[in-house]
């Protein structure tokens, strides 16, 4: 089994491990958008994470690995199992599936297995990409350079969390419920706003620039190559400490409050902003109260909703010709008018 770099180890990018953090509490989020420079640990920070969350209880028998508390989410054969009684459950690691630039739609979203069919005669479905994923990470790398009729598909399943087939006589329909984390360069080209508005946060990387980063980080990269075990022992705690945290958070995540003068905070931000849709509010309200959970309190406060108004924004703004500052800075703009109110 390959070795995984360890997700406290990561030097530096604070925003980009805060983002998947709140994702891995709160999937309604979303997903998260990671744009910036090659190199700056996008991947690794999310096979970091899934690696150091605990294993999640499946159906034994099912192919999609659907959640045996889940009653109201489940493929047919478990909803089957479950009319039957208590199914048969094992422990499984959470997915991060890699969904390449190149793949066909038929490796995305499963097809006939041709195999069975040609020795058996028997029409089977071979499940693609998104049921590997469910319940864990689709990770796109280059996301920008996605083909149309591939983000096409991915809208319509992030929207409905369900993977519909019908083709070759195969009606199929079965959960695909998962973390979409997406990375690129923006300057290779931009992201489809459709797919753009479908991220929950959205985060920028950069290469670090000080000299004592630049050294951390390679100095802790080859002691991962050249050693990775006694790397791994060297974090283990504190990846514990992690552990436990996002466990912590997901346990009290649906007690967090959230009072009412922060939700009209997040509505001020987004009025500001001159943001469509109510989506920039929800993900507001959402990713505050993840962060709520992930710190242990037990209500959102003013300094949760400013920790998150980046992420959650900086990717939903309009365009202003006349305003030549990035998003981020436009976000603090608004965020300090209306806090100083």
């Amino acid at each position: 089994m390959a070795h995984v770099f360890p997700f406290s180890a990561i030097v530096g990018q604070d925003e980009m491990k805060l983002a998947i953090l709140i994702a891995a509490v709160e999937p309604r989020i979303g997903g998260v958008l990671v744009f910036g420079d090659r190199g700056t640990g996008k991947s690794t920070a999310v096979r970091a994470l899934a690696a150091l969350l605990p294993p999640m209880k499946v159906v034994a028998a099912c192919r999609y690995g659907c959640d045996p508390a889940d009653k109201g989410s489940a493929c047919a054969e478990c909803a089957t199992l479950k009319a039957g009684g208590r199914p048969k459950t094992r422990l499984a690691p959470v997915p991060v599936v890699d969904l390449p630039l190149g793949a066909t739609e038929d490796r995305v979203v499963g097809a006939l297995d041709l195999e069975r069919a040609l020795t058996q005669g028997v029409k089977a479905f071979e499940p693609g990409l998104l049921a590997r994923a469910h319940r864990g990470f689709l990770y796109i790398d280059e996301v920008n350079l996605l083909e149309d009729h591939l983000v096409d598909l991915l809208i319509d399943v992030a929207a409905s969390g369900e993977n519909v087939v019908e083709r070759e006589g195969l009606s199929v329909r079965h959960p695909a419920r998962f973390v979409l984390v997406g990375s690129g360069n923006p300057e290779e080209g931009e992201l489809r706003p459709q797919l753009l508005d479908r991220f929950g946060l959205a985060v920028e990387v950069r290469t670090p620039t000080e000299l004592a980063a630049r050294v951390e980080v390679v100095r802790r990269r080859d002691a991962f190559e050249r050693d990775p075990e006694a790397f791994l022992a060297r974090w283990q705690a504190e990846d514990e400490r992690t552990r436990r945290r996002i466990v912590g958070a997901r346990k009290r995540l649906d007690d967090v409050a959230v009072p009412d003068a922060v939700l009209e905070r997040a509505a001020e931000l987004c009025i500001g902003l001159g943001t469509d849709g109510l989506r920039g509010e929800l993900t507001l309200m959402r990713a505050a109260r993840a962060l709520a959970a992930l710190d242990g309190e037990d209500a959102v406060t003013d300094t949760h909703l400013q920790r998150v108004a980046r992420p959650s924004l900086r990717h939903r703004l309009r365009r202003d010709p006349l305003d030549e500052s990035d998003a981020g800075s436009r976000v603090d703009r608004v965020l300090a008018e209306v806090f100083a109110a």
